[in-house]
């Protein structure tokens, strides 16, 4: 009984961590709209979960000297790399569309390790690539020269390729010494992020007032600050350690499969709050990313594969996702 109200509670966290994800995008739109810098809105987002999640992270002083190529790896890739092109993607493209690119790692993933390992896949986990790559056509209309601008999908595209770059620098860090704890790589690993995104964010150039100002929200006007306090809380701590506590009641497998709602949410949000409607072909296309995905995601637990990662929380998100979203979510 016990587990079984454990497992309950683990689907409901992973939910709310799916549904946290999926609604950064949305938030994020209108302040790049209203005139801040995607990157700019990201360093906000990176360094605002830093500062509330230092406590948690300090709880482990010991690991940047035990784990420094994981903490570099989860901070420069899953953090800077695919949170900083994903943000850049969505002031080019439509929400949904950004999210559906990245939902292309599980035929990236599964791609990496049967041609650069060499080890084989199984038919379900083929058949889950083949879907997620004609969906994701479907998505760009690729027949009709893409629908979409081709910067923001390579942005797109770009923050797949960094949470499986993640995923594979942390597979093969994982089992030496011990998982670490995933809280405190989180945490460390926004640290580095929004260190190295100072760089290019320039925060001392950030207009900080204009958050005193509105944004618009399709048709409303949202205080700026109330949307850039969503991002911070809700789509990033939140959704963090909502999917951490997820993915030690659940497993990573069903943990990955729940987390395909988050591109659900952020298309569906996007439909309603930012009027960016997707024609037949995205949607039908849409499906079949997901259900991709959903496959691929099944042929790893049937094959009794180890998820890629030595972190164990549901994350990106994004892929702001794994097989991706097997080690923690570094998207959306």
């Amino acid at each position: 009984m016990h587990a079984t109200g454990g497992r309950r509670g683990g689907l409901g966290l992973a939910l709310v961590s799916a549904c946290a994800f999926g609604g950064s995008g949305v938030a994020a739109k209108p302040l790049i709209e209203a005139g801040f810098d995607p990157l700019q809105v990201v360093w906000m987002r990176v360094a605002g979960a830093a500062l509330i999640l230092l406590p948690l992270a300090l709880r482990d002083r010991t690991l940047p000297r035990a784990r420094p190529g994981l903490l570099l790896g989860f901070g420069v890739l899953g953090v800077a790399g695919c949170q900083g092109l994903y943000f850049v993607a969505i002031s080019r493209i439509p929400v949904g569309v950004a999210i559906l690119v990245e939902y292309l790692g599980p035929a990236m993933l599964l791609g990496w390790v049967r041609f650069v390992q060499r080890r084989p896949v199984s038919r379900a986990a083929v058949i889950g690539v083949v879907l997620a790559v004609a969906g994701m056509a479907c998505v760009v209309e690729i027949w009709s020269g893409l629908a979409f601008d081709a910067v923001g999908l390579l942005c797109a595209f770009g923050a797949a390729c960094c949470q499986v770059s993640y995923f594979v620098l942390a597979d093969r860090g994982a089992g030496r010494d011990g998982a670490p704890d995933p809280v405190a790589v989180i945490g460390y690993g926004f640290l580095i992020g929004a260190a190295l995104l100072t760089v290019f964010a320039r925060p001392w150039e950030i207009g900080f007032s204009a958050l005193a100002h509105r944004a618009a929200l399709g048709d409303r006007d949202i205080p700026a600050a109330l949307l850039l306090g969503w991002i911070v809380l809700v789509a990033t701590v939140l959704a963090y350690l909502s999917g951490v506590i997820a993915i030690r009641r659940l497993s990573p497998q069903i943990a990955g499969v729940v987390a395909c709602i988050e591109a659900v949410v952020g298309t569906v949000l996007a439909w309603f709050l930012l009027d960016e409607h997707l024609g037949a072909a995205q949607l039908v296309g849409g499906a079949l990313v997901l259900a991709g995905a959903f496959t691929a995601q099944a042929a790893r637990k049937s094959a009794g594969d180890p998820p890629p990662g030595a972190i164990t929380a549901t994350a990106a998100e994004h892929t702001e996702g794994a097989v991706p979203r097997t080690a923690v979510r570094t998207e959306g």
